[in-house]
């Protein structure tokens, strides 16, 4: 019976669903974080008759045919990518990015992340790193008897010492873009990486090449909609529900026929 497999393979659809939308629930307070959505394609159709297929002597056409759908399979779980709301944090090193770009990162294995966390950090040797350590490229390291920074738009960063009247320049932050952000993989840590789908990435001072500008004092919050979660979280229950539903039906069919003396 196709009943039975079909059915399966939408309890697995929804239970996936489910997943992913926990998923962006446990993030609500992800500082940057962009909703994820499942989707779906049906399977590989049986042709008992083809479309188009002749049914008679005469030439007669079918004007439709009979196609048994196999039932549906994961395609994609895809990102939402839309700017999340600005929180104003007052940090000297809290940065968010207004727009689109990404700040670069240095992996321990040498390699590039990146991410739109910014919540960064001093090291112990002035450098400017994630919450997680890792350095922030362009290097950029703030000496130890500055008494405050700042950070403007164009993503310069400035030190103001107590025996000097001007401000220094120690660096400016950059912003990576990519032609298709969707592309990036998801490290966890809110880091992502670039593959074949991103395409490379190009790097340019925020506010150039279509990227956005920096906000010091503030953090980007996530993207997730409780209210919209909840609602689709309540539609995948039904459907996983009229799924098994209909495992329970062909299982009755079954038991009926085989009890046909």
């Amino acid at each position: 019976m196709r009943a039975l497999k079909i059915a399966a393979t939408g309890m697995t659809a929804q239970q996936m669903r489910v997943e992913v939308i926990s998923n962006n629930l446990a993030n609500m307070s992800t500082t940057a974080y962009n909703t994820r959505r499942a989707e779906f394609s049906d399977l590989h159709y049986q042709q008992m008759q083809r479309p188009g297929a002749i049914s008679s002597s005469d030439g007669t056409v079918l004007p439709t045919g009979i196609q048994l759908g196999l039932g549906v399979t994961p395609t994609a779980v895809s990102v939402h990518l839309e700017q999340g709301a600005l929180t104003q944090t007052n940090g000297d090193l809290d940065i968010a990015i207004e727009g689109s770009g990404y700040l670069e990162i240095t992996l321990p294995d040498g390699g590039a992340a990146y991410t739109r966390d910014g919540g960064l950090r001093r090291s112990a040797e002035g450098q400017i790193v994630t919450a997680d350590g890792y350095p922030v490229v362009p290097d950029i390291t703030i000496p130890d008897d500055a008494r405050s920074i700042s950070i403007n738009a164009d993503g310069e960063v400035y030190a103001y010492f107590t025996d000097q009247v001007d401000a220094q320049v120690l660096g400016q932050f950059t912003l990576a873009g990519f032609t298709n952000p969707r592309g990036l993989e998801a490290l966890g840590g809110n880091l992502f990486q670039e593959t074949e789908a991103s395409g490379p990435a190009t790097v340019s001072d925020p506010g150039t090449d279509g990227l956005g500008t920096l906000r010091q004092g503030y953090l980007e919050n996530s993207t997730v909609d409780a209210v919209r979660e909840v609602t689709e979280l309540i539609e995948a229950q039904r459907a996983y529900e009229l799924n098994a539903k209909v495992i329970t039906a062909s299982d009755q069919m079954m038991s009926t026929t085989s009890q046909i003396r």
